[in-house]
């Protein structure tokens, strides 16, 4: 199977995400940003396990979507404002 326009589709998805990472205007929407980058990261994860068909990336991807969405809530709930 030709693995090239999946792999070109999640780079240039990660390179518009990484964009509004820079240039956000506040910090809940560089958050989002960081989030859909590390969902995305997720994606290429699976997809590598398919290409190479090794089942260790797919483990791989859950423990960083796992470490992913616990950052993402930490740093929530500091740009909240609210105490730990």
């Amino acid at each position: 199977m030709n693995w090239l326009p999946v792999v070109v589709i999640l780079l240039v998805s990660i390179i518009i995400a990484m964009a509004r990472v820079f240039i956000g205007p506040g910090a809940p929407t560089r958050l989002v940003a960081f989030d859909t980058i590390n969902t995305l990261v997720v994606a290429s994860l699976v997809v590598v396990a398919m290409m190479f068909d090794h089942v260790i990336f797919i483990d791989v991807a859950i423990v960083y979507a796992l470490l992913s969405f616990i950052m993402t809530l930490y740093v929530a709930k500091f740009i909240g404002g609210s105490k730990f």
